[in-house]
C-alpha cells in the first residue's frame, strides 16, 4: 500500500457526527445514490473505519441477522454492509484491510454474511463463499423466494457448523434491501 492506513472500529452509537457524515459521504459516492436511507436502516452497527491522514478511504460495517440454513437452528450472522472506498484510494489494498480487521471483530459470531449483488473477486480472495443453494426471506406469513438474488456470500467462522452451499439459506425479513 502506498500510503499507511490506520483502521478504527466504532459503534454506530460512538461515532461523532462528523464521523457519520464522512461515511454518508463515501458511501454515497461509491454507490452512486444518498446513502442516508440505508444507513438509517442498519440499527446497532458496527464500523471499520480506514483512514489515510486522517481522511476516511475506506469503509465496512456489519449488523447482527439471524441466517438459516434449510430449516436448522438460526446463525447468530454479522451481516456485512456499506462496504465503500474513495475512488482515490482503489485497488489498493484498503478494502482488503478494513475487511480482514472486520473478521478479525467478527469470530465470536456464527457465521458472516453479505450480499453484493454480483460476485466480486475481493471476497472470494479473502475467504468469503458463495452461497450456490436458493434463498428465501422468512416473514410473519412464511418464507418469501427471492430468486433474483446473486452474491449472498458467507465467512466461516470459528463457531461455523458444517456447511451445504447448495440447501436454502434464508434471512429474516427487513425493511430496505432484504439481503
Amino acid at each position: 500500500m502506498p500510503e499507511k492506513l490506520t483502521l478504527e472500529v466504532k459503534r454506530s452509537a460512538d461515532l461523532s457526527e462528523r464521523e457519520y457524515t464522512e461515511i454518508l459521504k463515501l458511501c454515497t459516492g461509491a454507490y452512486g445514490r444518498d446513502y442516508r436511507p440505508f444507513m438509517a436502516s442498519f440499527r446497532d452497527a458496527t464500523h471499520v473505519l480506514g483512514r489515510i491522514s486522517g481522511r476516511l478511504a475506506s469503509h465496512a460495517l456489519w449488523v447482527t441477522r439471524r441466517l438459516q440454513n434449510a430449516g436448522l437452528e438460526l446463525w447468530r450472522t454479522a451481516y456485512v454492509e456499506a462496504v465503500a472506498t474513495d475512488e482515490r484510494y482503489r485497488r489498493k489494498g484498503y478494502a482488503s484491510a478494513v475487511l480482514r480487521r472486520l473478521a478479525v471483530e467478527i469470530t465470536d459470531y456464527d457465521i458472516g454474511g453479505l450480499c453484493t449483488g454480483h460476485s466480486f473477486d475481493l471476497y472470494s480472495k479473502l475467504g468469503w463463499r458463495l452461497w450456490r443453494g436458493p434463498l428465501f426471506i422468512r416473514t410473519d406469513k412464511g418464507t418469501l423466494a427471492t430468486p433474483e438474488e446473486k452474491g449472498v456470500k458467507i465467512l466461516v467462522l470459528p463457531k461455523t457448523p458444517p456447511l451445504d452451499l447448495d440447501a436454502s439459506l434464508s434471512a429474516e425479513w427487513r425493511e430496505g434491501e432484504l439481503w
